[in-house]
């Protein structure tokens, strides 16, 4: 009996729908469409249709628009330029008429528009209007326009450390070897006033230059390596970081220390630097901020993240989610890490000290040899 019922009330459905005429039923399905304006123009390019669509992209409501000259749509530049006329006349002579560029809604904001009018004639060939199709392309293009900025910054930042790797190489080699030769010269003048019994103020000045060209080489020393240090190509992303922590031991009267949990011969030459970078700018900002007595740098490994963890014990400061005008440091930070997939973490608070994390895949960070293991 149930059967019965129920065959019955879906022969009925079926009747129902059969009464709907078929461009009922067209019309129907236009007015569905949320993601594109689908509406018609007549022969002199006045709106005669909308769907919830072009209502939805362009923010007219039906009674707003219909009878409206379709230029409306377009900018001021275009209206002046008469490219509605144009893509009507295309259309006309072609059948159809395709475009790409900025469109207007009707309070006044732009939008990027994929848009198709395709010409619409009667069976004997009288021109009846145009269909016109809009797609609102504006995040697409967002996002491509963000893809090749993150493109752009990535090819950038590794043209920067060649350039960096190539003006420390010329200091240490080139200028390095200059004054080396330069104070070996100065050492041979001195043995030679000695030899013949010069005054002994001309032997104090050769000493006096010997010392500004050690204080000389030393500076040009810390520059280079400041640039790019040597060891980080020559030695390893750990023997690096030993070095900028000692070096930041002296300067800044800070007890650094160094825990390296990760085989950084695993590392891509990229991920390498990306890390010592990002530890690099940290010390850069706990020398600038922290008034810090010790820090300490750790990098482990889970089994699939790589952790950089940079924690002082200067005085902190308030943590708010707001970026700073200036915070450029932290900025780059969460850049590097970014290009490698990562992302950045700080916790601090006003007496606590500082606390920067970056966690980094794995995958994006170790050479094809260490993944294949």
């Amino acid at each position: 009996m149930d059967f019965e019922w129920n065959d019955a009330k879906r022969k009925a459905g079926a009747a129902n729908d059969s009464d709907v005429p078929l461009e009922d039923r067209y019309q129907l399905l236009i007015d569905a469409v949320q993601d594109y304006a689908i509406f018609m123009l007549d022969p002199a390019g006045r709106v005669a249709s909308w769907n919830s669509g072009a209502r939805k992209i362009k923010g007219y409501s039906a009674d707003e628009i219909i009878g409206r000259h379709f230029s409306l749509f377009y900018t001021p530049e275009d209206v002046a330029a008469d490219k509605p006329g144009r893509e009507l006349a295309l259309a006309t002579a072609r059948g159809r008429a395709e475009d790409q560029g900025w469109r207007v809604r009707r309070n006044g904001s732009r939008f990027w528009a994929d848009v198709t009018i395709t010409a619409v004639y009667d069976p004997s060939g009288a021109l009846l209007g145009f269909a016109k199709v809009t797609r609102d392309m504006t995040e697409r293009v967002r996002l491509a326009e963000l893809e090749h900025a993150i493109e752009l910054s990535a090819q950038i930042q590794s043209t920067r450390e060649d350039e960096q790797k190539r003006i420390a190489r010329e200091l240490h080699d080139d200028l390095g070897q200059q004054l080396t030769a330069l104070k070996m010269g100065i050492a041979a003048l001195e043995g030679q006033l000695t030899a013949s019994n010069e005054s002994p103020a001309a032997l104090a000045a050769t000493g006096d230059l010997q010392r500004q060209i050690d204080t000389m080489m030393a500076s040009l020393r810390r520059i280079a390596s400041n640039l790019r240090p040597p060891m980080l190509d020559d030695l390893g992303l750990t023997a690096a970081l030993e070095w900028l922590a000692d070096d930041f031991t002296h300067r800044y009267d800070a007890k650094t220390t160094v825990q390296v949990h990760v085989d950084d011969a695993t590392l891509t030459e990229s991920a390498s630097t990306a890390i010592f970078r990002i530890v690099q700018e940290a010390l850069t900002n706990v020398a600038k901020h922290a008034h810090a007595n010790e820090v300490r740098i750790a990098i482990s490994a889970s089994t699939d993240t790589c952790t950089v963890r940079i924690e002082d014990d200067g005085r902190g400061a308030e943590i708010d989610g707001e970026r700073k005008p200036r915070s450029f440091g932290l900025l780059g930070m969460r850049e590097r890490a970014r290009q490698l997939g990562g992302f950045v973490l700080i916790d601090s608070a006003p007496g606590a000290g500082f606390r920067i994390a970056a966690h980094i895949p794995l995958s994006a960070i170790q050479s094809d040899q260490a993944r294949t293991r």
